[in-house]
This record gives structure tokens, C-alpha cells and sequence, in this order.
């Protein structure tokens, strides 16, 4: 573990955790009739007492990360702008688009040095006050 200082930004929590299923649809209605998980309108798996963590099989021939990677995991930050400044100063590969989904926040994405892709998502100022 590095002893440099602490990171200006900082993940503030997790806001998903996405993984490959071959039917992604009945994977979620298993989890739902086996453990109860709360599936919304929308067929997500949404925690609300955790933040409104998800948890989302995709397809697996989903283009959302790489191929060769079975999940990405989905960081929720205050100021995604900030976050990924901080992370192209530090030399990391960042994507340069960002998506807007009204009322959900904002979205931007990076890889870590082992090539896994990771999400951070900026949730709107409502969802946002309410963690």
C-alpha cells in the first residue's frame, strides 16, 4: 500500500456491481424468488437501505466494458469532473465521453493497471442529498 497522501476526490461509495449472465432476466427473477432481492420497474436490482446500490447481470455479449472482463464495478462520487481530472493527472486511462441520464446523475468511466474498466457515477443532487 502506497503511504502517499490521500486522493483531493474519493470514492464515496459503491453504486454497482455489474457482471456477464447468459439470461440476465431470469437470473434476476431467481434472486428474486430465492432471496428476496427488490427488483424495480425497470427489472434492476436496486438496494434502497444501501444508497441505492445496484446489482445487474448483463448479457453476455454486452459492449459496456471489455470482453475479457466477467464485471465492472460502478463507484459513486461527489464531482465526477474533479475525479477524473484527478485521475488523467495521474496517468490513467480515462474515457472521454461522459452520459447524462436525467434524473439517475452523470456517468464517466476509467481502467484501473490491470485493465479492468470501472464506472463512476455522479448520482443527480436528489439522489446525491439523500447519502
Amino acid at each position: 500500500m502506497s503511504s502517499s497522501a490521500a486522493p483531493a476526490e474519493r470514492v464515496i461509495g459503491v453504486g454497482g456491481v455489474f457482471f456477464r449472465a447468459s439470461n440476465p432476466k431470469a437470473l434476476v427473477s431467481w434472486y428474486a424468488e430465492h432471496l428476496g432481492v427488490p427488483v424495480d420497474d425497470a427489472g434492476y436490482v436496486i438496494f434502497p437501505d444501501s444508497r441505492n446500490t445496484v446489482w445487474a447481470p448483463f448479457a453476455d455479449d454486452t459492449d459496456y466494458w471489455p470482453a475479457a472482463k466477467q464485471g465492472m464495478v460502478n463507484f459513486t462520487v461527489r464531482d465526477l469532473d474533479a475525479m477524473l481530472a484527478q485521475l488523467r493527472a495521474a496517468g490513467t486511462e480515462v474515457d472521454e465521453r461522459i452520459e447524462v441520464m436525467d434524473g439517475i446523475g452523470r456517468f464517466g468511466w476509467a481502467v484501473d493497471p490491470e485493465g479492468n474498466r470501472f464506472e463512476l457515477w455522479e448520482p443527480a443532487s436528489a439522489l446525491l442529498a439523500a447519502q
